[in-house]
């Protein structure tokens, strides 16, 4: 049966608005914990975590779940969300304002489905990418309802590239672009698949991270490249993904990708 993909697409919008307009309350005076992995999470992680469940298992009661904040097991359904409630949770804590809500809804472990909002910004990135899933749908990356593509523009001293806290390694020689670094992993990623950068890298994501932007940007024209040897999706039944990074590099377009790999190929040393 074909998945009625408007309705998965209001699910998303609707639960991550109601999220996010509570998470903007507690933004900036939430109190953080350490995890085992050096990051941070907080009682608006673990709320906003439970919440987005709740909402889509009773909309989507078909649908499996795997969330950054609950089971790391990759589930049996043939469709699967993965949650990342606050991607960005230094910043948030902080009060720095770039942060985001994420959702990526995969089919036989591999994404179709992406969906983005950022509170503090007012921005809802989504996009559909059927690739070589068999599934009948749409189409496209879109801003708030737009359509977006990636840049068309060639590499220069102006142009953006950008980077996590864990791929400082790159600067170790010239880089040919402006360098930013935001601390929120999809929204690094985003402003590929928006035009605003050439390329983006990622050292250590997890997958609740990329799932969902690994459909928008690819939408928008955006060419991935795992940094590892095995390719990211499709994920396994019955896998733990806790743990697991999956460094990548995105790229505006694949002429892009011959020009940053050897100089970013460096984080994996």
């Amino acid at each position: 049966m074909t998945p009625d993909w408007q309705h998965i697409l209001t699910v998303a919008e609707t639960a991550t608005t109601v999220v996010g307009a509570q998470l903007l309350k507690d933004f900036g005076s939430a109190t953080a914990e350490e995890k085992a992995d050096g990051s941070l999470v907080t009682q608006s992680d673990k709320w906003a975590d439970g919440e987005l469940r709740r909402r889509l298992q009773k909309e989507l009661p078909s649908h499996g779940v795997l969330s950054e904040e609950d089971s790391h097991i990759f589930p049996s359904e043939d469709f699967c969300w993965i949650i990342d409630p606050i991607d960005g949770t230094t910043n948030f804590t902080r009060g720095v304002p770039l942060w985001g809500i994420s959702l990526g809804l995969l089919y036989k472990g591999t994404p179709v489905f992406g969906h983005v909002y950022i509170p503090t910004l007012d921005q809802r990135f989504h996009g559909f990418f059927m690739g070589n899933s068999d599934l009948d749908g749409p189409s496209g990356a879109f801003l708030d309802g737009e359509p977006m593509h990636t840049s068309s523009d060639e590499i220069a001293g102006s142009q953006f590239f950008s980077l996590c806290a864990r791929s400082l390694k790159v600067l170790n020689k010239p880089f040919p672009c402006k360098i930013r670094m935001l601390g929120v992993a999809t929204y690094n990623l985003l402003t590929v698949g928006a035009g605003i950068s050439l390329g983006a890298v990622e050292a250590t994501p997890k997958i609740w991270d990329i799932a969902a932007v690994w459909v928008i940007t690819q939408a928008a024209g955006g060419v991935w490249t795992p940094l590892e040897e095995a390719d990211i999706f499709p994920l396994e039944v019955g896998a733990d993904y806790g743990s697991r990074p999956f460094p990548t590099l995105l790229s505006a377009r694949q002429d892009l990708t011959e020009q940053f790999y050897p100089l970013v190929n460096v984080i994996r040393q």
